[in-house]
This record gives structure tokens, sequence and C-alpha cells, in this order.
């Protein structure tokens, strides 16, 4: 075969080439020079994040396996129903910390990096900004972990090594990656939605009861944010989902995000592009309130920590 059908048929190298770069350039000598960011605080989000993470990814998987195969072409039964609720746990075990850890890192560096000035209208701007970056990274992570979860969440019957094996055989590394740009697509606005919001919700709480909110505060500003989020970015889940589960060689597993999206429309209408919405609002804003109450409590708890110990 020619390298050219491969390069289509793997279809999202080139997204990866670029986004290896960034993250070479951008987030390895922010993170190791530690030119804005103390170490102290880089160690601080990397066990705050990576902790929150397995947290919320492990407690909401029977939530998240019921999603996918609502979502699944093949349908929520033949998919697998309620059998082998916890088909991929192994995948997202493993994935889970480092993808956190990796998210919350870049973010605390970026929003360290984009001070404009004590104004607080360019606040949205620096989270927005951060948390795209933060998602880019993550999903250099995320997204092997995502494409053998559910390819195990649809097929209870093989096991995670199974279904590893059997994608690097046919499908080669970038098989893990099919979805990518997907993934990155649904995440952005995802995460330009959530982080803004959370941010904004803490502030105005804050506000109003003239002292900064405490931890479980902050995960019920985390639950309403994730919620609303989770809420206006179905469709691109559904995309991405679509785009992981299809067969090698398809036209959906190329990767076009608005192609699979116009195929779920044609195909099953309104109802089809929000499929799994009442399951992914539930997860995402139980997800919120677990992960950025636990990031937000662990993160606190390190730093004070930290602060006894230098006295």
């Amino acid at each position: 075969r020619d390298s050219g059908s491969v390069y289509k048929k793997n279809g999202g190298a080139h997204g990866m080439s670029w986004c290896l770069r960034f993250f070479i350039f951008i987030f390895l000598p922010g993170t190791v020079a530690g030119l804005h960011m103390e170490r102290r605080d880089f160690l601080v989000s990397l066990v705050a994040g990576g902790t929150a993470g397995v947290c919320v990814d492990l407690v909401l998987f029977p939530l998240d396996t019921i999603k996918t195969r609502l979502q699944s072409p093949q349908g929520f039964s033949k998919a697998g129903g309620f059998r082998g609720i916890y088909a991929g746990v192994p995948s997202t075990a493993v994935g889970s910390f480092p993808n956190a850890a990796a998210f919350f890192v870049t973010y605390e560096y970026v929003k360290s990096v984009l001070k404009f000035s004590s104004s607080s209208y360019l606040s949205p701007v620096r989270h927005m900004c951060a948390a795209s970056l933060g998602e880019m990274v993550a999903c250099l992570i995320r997204v092997p972990s995502e494409v053998i979860k559910q390819r195990a969440q649809v097929s209870p019957s093989s096991t995670t090594y199974q279904i590893l094996a059997n994608t690097l055989r046919q499908e080669g590394i970038w098989g893990l990656y099919r979805g990518y740009k997907s993934t990155v697509l649904r995440e952005v606005p995802f995460s330009l939605v959530q982080f803004p919001l959370w941010e904004f919700l803490k502030d105005l709480w804050s506000w109003k009861q003239g002292h900064v909110v405490n931890s479980w505060q902050a995960a019920v500003c985390g639950a309403f944010a994730g919620g609303f989020a989770a809420a206006v970015t179905t469709p691109l889940d559904v995309a991405k989902t679509r785009i992981m589960l299809a067969k090698t060689g398809s036209r959906t597993a190329s990767g076009n995000v608005f192609f699979a999206m116009h195929h779920v429309w044609k195909a099953q209408g309104i109802v089809g592009l929000f499929a799994g919405l009442i399951p992914r609002m539930t997860a995402i804003s139980l997800g919120g309130f677990i992960f950025l109450g636990a990031y937000d409590k662990v993160r606190s708890l390190l730093l004070q920590l930290g602060i006894k110990e230098s006295q």
C-alpha cells in the first residue's frame, strides 16, 4: 500500500503532528523550566488534577457506558444493554490520572502566563484560553484510552487487552488516535463553556457571601457548569462516538465530524444528535461536582501543607 492511502485511512496523523509540536514547544518548556509556574504549584496541580480525574472516572463509569451504548450505531441492546457495565474500565483506570493531571498542569500554567491586567473583564478570555490549551494537551493521553474504552463498552465479551491488540494489528498506532480531531472539537467548546462559567459562579458566590467559596461550594458550581456545557455539546459527543466506533475504512472512520453529524441527522434527526443527553448531563453534572470539587479540595490541602512546611 502506498503511504498516501495509509495516511488518508488513518486520518488524524496531520492533526497529531501539529499537536505533538504544540506539546513539545509549549507544554514541556513551561512545566520543566518553570518560567511562569513555581515547582510547588506544578506538583500541586499534577497531584490534585490526577486524583480528581481517577475519582470521577471510576465512580461514573457505568453512566458513561450507558451513554456510549445509547450513541452506538448498532443500538443500545445490541451494544450490550445493561450487561458488562464495567467493560473497558482498565483502560480508563490507566488513563485517568495522567489525563487529568496534564489538563490541570496546563490550565494553571497558562493562567499564570496570561495575566493581562488586574481587570476582571478579561478573566473569561484567560480561562477560555487556559482550558482550550489544557484540553488539547490532555487529549494526547485521553483519546487512546477513550478509543479502547468505548470499543470495550460495546463489545463486553472482549477483554481490554484483546481490543487493544486488535486495534494495533488492524490500524496501527494511529488507530488509537482515531477521533482525535472530533474529541478536541468536542472538548474545546465544552471547556470554553464549563471553565469560564465555573470560575464566574465561584466569583459570584464568593462576592455574595463575602469570602472565598469552600470546596463543596466549588463542587456545586462545577455541577451546574458541567451540566450546562454537556447539554450544548452533546451533538459533538455523538459524532465523536460514531467516529470511534465506525468500521475501519468507512467514511465516518476518516474523522470528519461534520459528515458524522450530517449522517446522524439524516438517519435519526434531532433525536439522534442528542442521543444519550440525559445520562451525559447526569454523568457530567455529577462529574463536575466530584471532579472540580475534589480538585479544589486536594489543591487547597496540598497548598496548606506546603505553607506549614515552609514555616
